[in-house]
């Protein structure tokens, strides 16, 4: 098929490399159209908090703004919010700066995630991840050169180091470890993260540690009150954590990592050329984030939760969300459905979820985000169920 791209008498396509042609424009970036271009959309698709950063927050973004710090940061953080992080680590997991961590702030999760990938990752080297996974991870491991060696994790999504272990080789390099995950809402039990890090220890193969759901984490799920960690048992492990997803502004793109310090440093040497730093107002109104009570949102969002296991109950069989704002619901087998079809056909109802195969190499679920207010909430979920009832999406009505 012959391409067209020459612009202005430049040819462009002659310009792309084979690596940036091999990697997909998200699914999830399809969705986020359907929602601009339908009338009054029911979008259960959106992957972020329904609720407005708080005021304490976003008043010292506005000083910090007035008071001039609008000049670069240095690399690796504003000092203030570094103590702020330092002291969070401390209390949650017992890390301190003397033993032989470090820490950078990035911009976004994400941010983290890439550096993290690009310092560690070579030609050929293999990445372990669940699937299903995050969107970005794949992607990411490919623009490294890497290979990503997806680890099964069906029906139950939990990624355990026997599941793990005979996905090992001499050419792995790294293990992705998402918990509260995305898209599955699983949150894995302290017993479960502490044998997949000491697997890796076991075996020299970075951990990296994907918590940045860890503040959205259900009662049902905590143990002694916390997110389970593999960060706890684990030191030498890259703990990846933000503030988007947590305090409803993604936008500010606010994410860090700790562990390693040699590790930090290589991140923080790429951190140089590609982003320089994260956004330095928004930085130091971060610092605020800790003193924000989640609890009332996380009892809304497991309000909502508990909507989707009442709607559904006695219709499909799923992973209970324990954290996050993620469900990942299997279609029903009649006809041999697939979740992009459920997805199609919802359509014709304004209802917008995400096909499971946007996050995987199955395309036997979809996903929904419950991070919308109850009432479209609930709406989406009486059309889901009047689909899946249905066990044919051409016939459903």
């Amino acid at each position: 098929m012959t391409r067209s791209l020459e612009v202005g008498g430049l040819d462009v396509d002659r310009l792309i490399t084979d690596r940036t042609r091999s990697i997909d424009a998200s699914g999830i970036r399809r969705a986020f159209e359907l929602g601009a271009s339908l009338k009054d959309p029911i979008n259960l698709s959106i992957g972020q908090p329904d609720f407005f950063v708080d005021e304490r927050v976003k008043q010292r973004a506005i000083r910090a703004i007035a008071e001039n710090r609008n000049g670069y940061s240095v690399t690796q953080g504003v000092p203030e919010l570094r103590a702020a992080i330092w002291s969070n680590l401390e209390s949650d997991l017992g890390w301190t700066e003397a033993s032989g961590s470090d820490l950078i702030i990035t911009p976004g999760t994400t941010g983290a995630l890439a550096l993290a990938i690009f310092a560690t990752v070579g030609d050929g080297d293999e990445v372990i991840m669940a699937d299903p996974h995050f969107v970005a991870y794949p992607p990411m491991v490919k623009v490294a050169g890497g290979r990503t060696v997806f680890c099964d994790t069906y029906p139950d999504f939990r990624m355990t180091a026997s599941r793990v272990e005979s996905l090992l080789t001499p050419r792995t390099k790294m293990v992705i470890v998402n918990s509260p995950s995305n898209p599955c809402g699983v949150v894995l039990t302290q017993r479960e993260l502490d044998d997949l890090s000491q697997l890796c220890r076991d075996r020299n193969v970075l951990l990296v540690a994907d918590e940045i759901y860890e503040a959205f984490t259900f009662p049902d799920a905590r143990e002694d009150g916390r997110c389970p960690s593999a960060a706890r048992s684990n030191p030498s492990l890259l703990l990846v954590r933000g503030f988007g997803k947590t305090y409803g502004c993604t936008g500010w793109r606010l994410g860090y990592a700790a562990g390693p310090k040699p590790l930090i440093q290589q991140m923080a040497k790429l951190q140089q050329y590609l982003y320089v730093c994260a956004p330095t107002p928004l930085q130091v109104a971060a610092v605020e984030c800790f003193d924000v009570d989640l609890a009332p949102l996380i009892a809304q969002y497991v309000r909502r939760r508990d909507m989707i296991t009442d709607a559904l109950r006695g219709l499909v069989d799923f992973a209970v969300p324990q954290g996050a704002f993620y469900a990942l619901i299997p279609v029903t087998e009649k006809g041999g459905s697939t979740g992009s079809a459920f997805a199609n056909h919802v359509l014709d109802h304004r209802l917008i979820v995400v096909p499971g195969k946007v996050f995987s190499s199955r395309d036997t679920h979809f996903r929904i985000s419950f991070a919308a207010p109850d009432e479209k909430l609930a709406e989406g979920l009486e059309i889901i169920r009047r689909v899946l009832k249905s066990g044919s999406y051409a016939d459903a009505s």
